[in-house]
């Protein structure tokens, strides 16, 4: 007895249309994401457009970076000094502290969520190259912490015009102290960038940031005070050589008039600025260097 055959399915197959369709607006390309992610990344530092949660440390240490300020201010404003009782070439080495403990925070947030959670190729998979992702990066950075060091500089010669100092010679030294502090943000920056990179946990890198930033000066400015101890004082300026804050001083000192702040108020020479110049832009480099190379790898 035969089976008959099985009768066939009905068709079920059906077109929806659901109303797709190809983008045809300006394609704004590789400068725009650029700059949108150098804008996120600025605003990130100090906690814009993340949770409340996210503002109180950053904002806490940049009220804490203009206390000093506005106190100088009102003693030169109330006792009509004619100078303010710092120099602003030397209040970001007063405040060197909280510098540190602001780029401990704020590099991992920039750069250690991306490693972690395997974003980065996300980027790299739309109009954005490894050198547009750095560049944003390091760029944002530096200005982050040029906003933190730099306002407080403002603050002091806004006061100083309410005191009716010269005017001449408050925005010479006023000028100086940007220049220092632009120098210390694009270096501490990128040391903050690559120490942050090298990990993808943010604790390792708030460890290593606040590590190489204050064992480095500490270490540095131990050995100045014992070669200054023992007589041995063409050696303070070479030391400075090894730190980055000793590096900022050191080259402020030999070219911006800065007053000298290793022990036994050693000045730098010109010669030494020199050298010292030198390896700033070195690390400045290789501090690029090694973000390009670290992202070769975490981007593919």
């Amino acid at each position: 007895m035969s089976t008959p055959a099985p009768e066939a399915a009905p068709d079920t197959t059906r077109i929806h249309n659901i109303g797709y369709r190809s983008y045809d607006g300006p394609r704004l390309g590789r400068s725009y994401a650029r700059r949108s992610l150098f804008s996120q990344s600025l605003r990130g530092a100090y906690g814009l457009g993340r949770s409340a949660k996210s503002k109180v440390l950053p904002m806490l240490l940049f009220a804490v970076m203009c206390v000093p300020a506005l106190i100088v201010t009102a003693i030169a404003v109330y006792m009509k000094n004619e100078k303010h009782l710092m120099e602003y070439t030397q209040y970001a080495v007063y405040l060197q502290l909280v510098i540190a403990v602001y780029l401990a925070s704020q590099a991992p947030q920039s750069v250690s969520r991306d490693l972690r959670f395997r974003t980065v190729p996300l980027y790299f998979s739309r109009p954005i190259e490894r050198v547009d992702y750095v560049l944003a990066k390091y760029g944002a950075m530096a200005s982050a912490l040029f906003v933190l060091t730099a306002t407080p500089l403002l603050i002091m010669w806004v006061g100083s015009m309410l005191a009716k100092m010269d005017f001449a010679e408050q925005a010479k030294m006023f000028g100086q102290g940007l220049v220092s502090v632009a120098i210390l943000s694009v270096l501490f920056g990128g040391i903050g960038l690559v120490m942050a990179a090298l990990t993808p946990r943010r604790g390792f890198g708030v460890a290593a940031v606040i590590a190489v930033l204050t064992i480095t000066y500490g270490a540095v400015s131990t050995l100045q005070g014992i070669s200054y101890a023992t007589d041995n004082t063409d050696a303070i300026a070479w030391l400075g050589l090894f730190s980055p804050l000793t590096l900022v001083i050191g080259l402020q000192n030999a070219f911006l008039g800065a007053p000298a702040s290793f022990p036994g108020e050693m000045s730098v020479g010109t010669g030494v600025g020199v050298v010292y110049l030198l390896v700033v832009l070195g690390l400045v480099a290789a501090c690029y260097g090694i973000l390009m190379r670290r992202y070769r790898k975490v981007g593919l």
